[in-house]
């Protein structure tokens, strides 16, 4: 059952494309409009762990994760530093 509301306000236009579309996959506005936002939400997030390379940018990409760990002072001094909600404790 869902429960939780999603409220926005449209141009008359806007909903009526939506509509329109919907109709045409014989779907009702909401029904419609919840598919596409979680389709447009799914690739936005497999865009931030997702992506493609070619043969050879796949055998650079796994030689540098093969390869042994460099020094980064920068990183050591950035884990170093106390969480702000850890300050104190």
């Amino acid at each position: 059952m869902r429960d939780a509301a999603i409220n926005l306000r449209a141009l008359p236009q806007q909903r009526d494309l939506i509509d329109q579309a919907a109709s045409l996959l014989g779907k009702n506005r909401s029904d419609f409009m919840l598919e596409a936002a979680c389709d447009k939400a799914q690739s936005v997030l497999l865009d931030q762990v997702f992506f493609s390379l070619d043969d050879a940018k796949f055998r650079e990409f796994t030689a540098m994760l093969d390869a042994p760990v460099q020094p980064n002072p920068g990183l050591e001094r950035l884990l170093a530093v106390k969480a702000p909600w850890k300050v104190g404790a």
